[in-house]
């Protein structure tokens, strides 16, 4: 079932937004396959730990996160991936990994990879868990970025040159 912290959340604010279920996925590329989405319009929420404050970096779901990209640029050198077992209890709404990218809603800040924000197809919108393995919801990215306020900067792995 959807967080129902976060769909009271939206829905209080009235932003348009759809719900989907299909097959259990549990990585975001899988999430795309089943949504029969791009993986780029697939935002996939990753914890990173830093002197004990957990924060969310989402990303498009075929990149990687940069950690010394994230290190650089949230002025974190410690700052590392955080464990599931560190980071479950954060979201008692949400199964384990398929927290949604809502970190305001759980006491975090939000840190967006740039390529989220700017669809090269002009749709901009995406697509993300919504606390299940299961079940996914698809909005704007501009009401996402209103409601969230998320810091917007360059966190993924690119493609080396050729």
């Amino acid at each position: 079932m959807i967080s129902l912290r976060l769909k009271k959340f939206l829905d209080q604010q009235q932003v348009p937004y759809e719900t989907h279920i299909h097959r259990t996925a549990y990585t975001a590329q899988q999430v795309a396959a089943e949504e029969h989405v791009p993986g780029r319009m697939v935002a996939k929420t990753i914890i990173v730990e830093s002197d004990g404050q957990f924060m969310m970096v989402v990303l498009p779901a075929p990149r990687r996160v940069d950690m010394a990209a994230v290190r650089l640029s949230l002025d974190q050198p410690r700052a590392c991936l955080a464990t599931e077992a560190e980071f479950n209890s954060l979201f008692p709404d949400s199964e384990t990994g398929a927290m949604p990218p809502f970190g305001n809603l759980y006491g975090m800040p939000v840190y967006v990879d740039e390529e989220l924000s700017h669809d090269p197809a002009g749709v901009n919108e995406i697509v993300f868990n919504a606390g299940t393995h299961r079940e996914t919801i698809r909005m704007n990215f501009s009401d996402f970025r209103r409601l969230v306020s998320p810091m917007v900067m360059p966190l993924a792995a690119r493609a080396m040159a050729a």
